[in-house]
């Protein structure tokens, strides 16, 4: 490859030393700060959307104690000379993340907070020598330093070390927050062993954060990150001229995330062009604003996948950033009809919804909209009609990796939910031989799910796995058996008996039974059940359309 990736790289300096393909988001710097005048410019975006490598690249554009340069020659910003002249390493940056403040208790998460600032302090320790600063402020920050200060030093943290930097630099501070939204996510999350605590840590950073960005003499300007906009009444109270950019604004969505251009110009430099098809089909649809945009997370993550292997498949790299729970709190409501709408989401359609930007997290699974709205933010659905504007608007799954998230969620969901003597009474018809039985138990449960209206292959195959996994036999999923992969093998050691199983998805009610068929033939045909003469095998076809199942026996 003509081209070396970096996954994961969260820091600008590092992947412009190391030479690692960077996609050049710099012009976001002169639009900021040059055309705007926010005091505080919130940008909400869901997870791994280069949030955090934008922040980094602004704190080594802007931070004084740098000499940066030589990292951004050749990238857009050196375009503007005049506004780098005046802006490059040339304000005091105070940039923290606040993306590790979690804890099991309010207590444990405020103790990641302390740490959280204290770490802060360390990289900034030079601050204490100076003899500009005030005794007072010094005191304080030692106690930062050593995690010995009182919520009051920690509500006020942000500013104590902003103050000393004025005093230091003699210039007001560029103050970059990340992530500032996770403590109160976290803090609202349901915990095993744990508890809730969304109250006291609103608290704790609604202080944080309007002290730091609330008429603070000591700042320039503020960019602040996040995936959700809290309310400005809940934790931004009184921040004046205070700007938010959410997925429905226009304005800096290109951004975030890599355009069609910026991925064709990738590709032909690491020699992939012929994958753009596959990118396209599971990585792009994010809407955001007018833009249609990639995730930058799953398209670095694949083309390093490709440069070591030119034949390897595309994955949800995503599903194992975060936890998945939204999707699964939301199927769980009982009390929200949503099943036929996530049916009609997972067959690739699209709903209509009335939705928001801002959000509380302590409200947000109060109301149908606001859950929808938390999809749409979060990046589990997307705007279905780039052109719409306004509150009601029509949602999508983007793409084949987030429709694989819907999928195996609903699975699990399913599996978990389907009681033990219906399992049971399955499990004894296919081991007794008993065709119509069986038949009657599989539509039965699939009618109790989500699934797909166009009931893809894939979905049955999985349907059938998240049946039996979990039951007390070793389950088998398009394995290497005879000459082929059978899609499920079921062994039940105790007993001495192997079920093998291959499914079709029917186009036709009438075709089921020839269905069943040719999925028997093909067991006879790929020997799925060579050397198992010690055990007793059942061979099984099953034909599917829609909701509707047939078995038959070998």
């Amino acid at each position: 490859m003509a081209v070396r990736i970096g996954v994961g790289g969260e820091f600008f300096d590092r992947l412009r030393e190391n030479n690692c393909y960077y996609v050049d988001k710099t012009e976001l710097l002169y639009e900021l700060v040059h055309e705007m005048d926010n005091a505080v410019t919130l940008f909400t975006r869901p997870r791994r959307f280069g949030k955090t490598l934008t922040m980094s690249m602004m704190a080594s554009f802007f931070d004084i104690e740098r000499d940066s340069k030589a990292l951004f020659t050749g990238l857009e910003i050196m375009k503007h000379e005049k506004f780098c002249a005046g802006w490059m390493n040339q304000y005091p940056v105070l940039s923290v993340s606040f993306k590790d403040v979690d804890g099991l208790t309010f207590d444990g998460a405020f103790g990641m907070l302390s740490l959280t600032l204290a770490d802060l302090c360390k990289k900034h320790l030079n601050l204490r020598e100076s003899n500009r600063i005030s005794e007072e402020d010094r005191i304080v920050f030692n106690r930062l330093t050593g995690r010995e200060a009182d919520t009051e030093d920690i509500k006020g943290a942000l500013v104590t070390i902003m103050r000393m930097m004025t005093a230091v630099y003699g210039k007001p501070v560029i103050l970059l927050i990340d992530e500032y939204d996770v403590p109160l996510a976290k803090a609202i999350e349901k915990k095993e062993g744990g508890e809730r605590y969304y109250a006291q840590m609103l608290d704790v950073m609604r202080e944080i954060l309007s002290r730091a960005l609330k008429s603070n003499d000591y700042l320039k300007f503020g960019v602040v990150t996040g995936c959700l906009r809290i309310v400005k009444e809940s934790i931004f109270t009184g921040v004046n001229n205070f700007k938010s950019y959410s997925v429905l604004d226009e304005r800096f969505s290109r951004y975030f995330g890599f355009t069609q251009e910026e991925l064709d110009s990738l590709l032909e430099k690491a020699d992939l062009k012929e994958k753009t098809a596959v990118y396209r089909e599971w990585y792009d649809g994010y809407v955001f604003g007018r833009n249609s945009l990639y995730c930058p997370w799953d398209v670095m993550n694949y083309t390093s996948d490709l440069s070591y292997r030119k034949t390897a498949r595309p994955k949800n790299y995503w599903k194992n950033t975060s936890s998945n729970g939204i999707i699964r709190d939301f199927v769980e409501r009982t009390d929200f009809q949503v099943k036929g709408k996530f049916e009609t989401l997972m067959n690739g359609g699209s709903i209509v919804q009335t939705v928001s930007d801002e959000l509380t997290y302590d409200t947000i699974h109060e109301t149908e909209d606001n859950l929808w709205s938390l999809l749409l933010m979060t990046g589990y659905l997307t705007k279905a009609d780039p052109e719409e504007e306004g509150s009601t608007t029509s949602l999508r799954i983007p793409n084949k990796e987030i429709a694989g998230i819907f999928q195996d969620t609903v699975v699990k969901f399913f599996s978990d939910h389907v009681s033990t003597d219906e399992i049971k009474a399955l499990m004894e018809s296919f081991w007794s031989g008993d065709e119509k039985a069986a038949s009657e138990s599989i539509s039965r449960l699939l009618w109790q799910t989500i699934s797909y209206m166009d009931y893809h292959e894939d979905y049955y195959h999985a349907f059938l796995t998240g049946i039996f996994v979990g039951r007390g036999y070793e389950v088998e999923s398009n394995q290497e058996r005879g000459l082929g992969r059978p899609d499920i093998r079921i062994t039940d050691n105790a007993n001495r008996r192997v079920l093998i199983i291959e499914a079709k998805k029917s186009g036709r009610k009438e075709q089921m039974e020839s269905d069943c068929k040719e999925a028997l033939q093909q067991i006879i045909d790929q020997e799925y059940a060579k050397n198992l003469d010690e055990y007793s095998v059942i061979c099984c076809g099953i034909a599917f359309y829609r909701k509707s199942a047939l078995v038959k026996k070998l």
